[in-house]
């Protein structure tokens, strides 16, 4: 399908308590939102002037499932953590939430683990990581990084006021924007002026007690994933509303069982076949892939892929 029509050399050069909702929503009232000529966005001046729908993010798939963070393989997707992902410059995160043992509902127990809860126990059985904890890292990143704006993609087995309490005592919550529904997205820099830097989707259908939270099926929509072979890859949607301007392109291969593949990250993660493909589903969609989700994001470089993509104005 592909051949590698975008040179490396060119990309080189190219290179997100209660149960009540609030009474006004904080969508974005400073249309006018102005930021120090020369600042970068997401590391990139020129994406400052860019809506949020038309920016491509580098994303990690169960960016929490490391082997640095005691999640192996078979249920590993990466192998270092939050601090690399972010240092490399990855800024959307796919995220699972759980309770550590399932009946234990309470806040304290919550949980990121990779799996869901139909086998009659939790999947924290393979590995767990602290969600306070690892949200409160990411808050931290984010301080020290004020010219960045933030995805979160969350597959919740939680109650949404759980889910809630664990994003308030990281610290994030306050630095969540609210989208109303077809509504147009604002520019990252009216989203750094006005101090809304992190965007929440989550995997449910949208509560109106947690607005702050956007269920991705309604708001954005993804291609397929874990196919077999990289030629299998296409920008069909799979699930949510095609006629919304966010969409995941997801980018991950399944090997044995149906599990991530660990051996073909390079393959999968190669920025001239990134960098094509979402230029394919640019032309198909009439807009640049929202995020490129990948697993293993150590191999290839998804990042120098999305600044390719970010640094062209059109497809051709």
């Amino acid at each position: 399908m592909r051949g590698g029509v975008v040179a490396g050399g060119l990309i080189v050069l190219m290179l997100l308590s209660g149960c009540v909702a609030p009474t006004v929503p904080r969508t974005t009232v400073n249309e006018e939102a102005q930021i120090p000529d020369g600042t970068e966005c997401n590391g990139m001046v020129l994406l400052c002037d860019r809506t949020y729908d038309d920016v491509t993010f580098p994303e990690t798939h169960n960016a929490f499932s490391t082997h640095e963070d005691g999640i192996y393989y078979p249920a590993a997707n990466h192998q270092t953590g939050l601090l690399a992902q972010w240092n490399a410059g990855i800024r959307a995160f796919m995220i699972d939430t759980h309770y550590e043992v399932l009946g234990d509902e309470r806040v304290e127990t919550v949980r990121l683990c990779h799996g869901d809860d139909d086998r009659g126990f939790s999947p924290c059985t393979y590995g767990t990581v602290n969600a306070v904890t690892w949200l409160s890292q990411l808050n931290a990143l984010m301080q020290d990084a004020p010219n960045d704006v933030v995805t979160l993609l969350v597959e919740n087995y939680v109650q949404a006021d759980h889910l809630k309490a664990v994003i308030e005592q990281s610290g994030l919550y306050d630095l969540v924007f609210y989208h109303t529904m077809n509504e147009p997205w604002p520019t990252l820099a009216t989203m750094l002026e006005d101090r809304t830097p992190l965007v929440v989707f989550w995997e449910q259908s949208a509560d109106p007690a947690h607005p702050w939270v956007h269920d991705f099926l309604t708001h954005s929509w993804t291609t397929n994933f874990a196919e077999e072979n990289t030629e299998d890859m296409n920008c069909d949607p799979l699930r949510g509303d095609p006629e919304q301007e966010v969409y995941h392109m997801n980018n991950w291969l399944r090997g044995p069982l149906g599990l991530s593949d660990p051996g073909r990250g390079d393959e999968a993660n190669n920025v001239d076949f990134l960098v094509e493909r979402a230029t394919e589903c640019w032309i198909q969609h009439g807009k640049r892939p929202t995020f490129i989700a990948v697993d293993w994001w150590e191999d290839g470089d998804v990042v120098a892929a999305s600044v390719a993509i970010n640094a062209l104005e059109s497809p051709n």
